[in-house]
């Protein structure tokens, strides 16, 4: 049985897909801690900005297969969430290392709430794409078999 290129990229990216839902729960977890008070900004800071540039780095990773596989279709559906983190990097608050949290800033109300509701899209898109990729997975599979 032969994999076409395209059924690879979409594999992959099921497998990586399921480490950004992870990702995007653990977000969600890690913000309403702060919110609730539980950990202290600093510690959820050190948690959260090293887990930024695997996520961003992953999602290219993938998008990048889809353009060298052909399809467009399923990069063009990517490209927003893309060009949004490179967004909010590029803007990100003036920190030594990467990341995105600045622990004097998060506990502020608005950065709070908006870093909670980027967590609850990123999850969204991240299961309705699961879905997707299983499905394109699928097509690509038989198409080629």
């Amino acid at each position: 049985m032969a994999f076409s290129l395209a059924a690879l990229s979409y594999i992959i990216a099921l497998i990586i897909d399921a480490f950004l839902i992870f990702f995007a729960i653990f977000h969600i977890i890690a913000f309403d801690e702060l919110k609730t008070d539980y950990k202290n900004p600093i510690d959820q800071c050190n948690s959260l900005n090293p887990l930024v540039l695997p996520e961003y780095g992953l999602h290219i990773f993938f998008n990048i297969l889809f353009l060298v596989s052909g399809e467009f279709f399923s990069f063009i559906l990517n490209l927003p969430i893309i060009l949004y983190h490179i967004h909010r990097y590029r803007n990100r608050p003036v920190m030594s290392g990467p990341g995105l949290y600045d622990p004097t800033s998060i506990m502020n109300h608005e950065v709070l709430s908006q870093c909670q509701r980027e967590g609850w899209i990123k999850l969204a898109f991240y299961l309705m794409a699961f879905f997707y990729y299983l499905y394109g997975m699928i097509v690509s599979l038989i198409s080629s078999g």
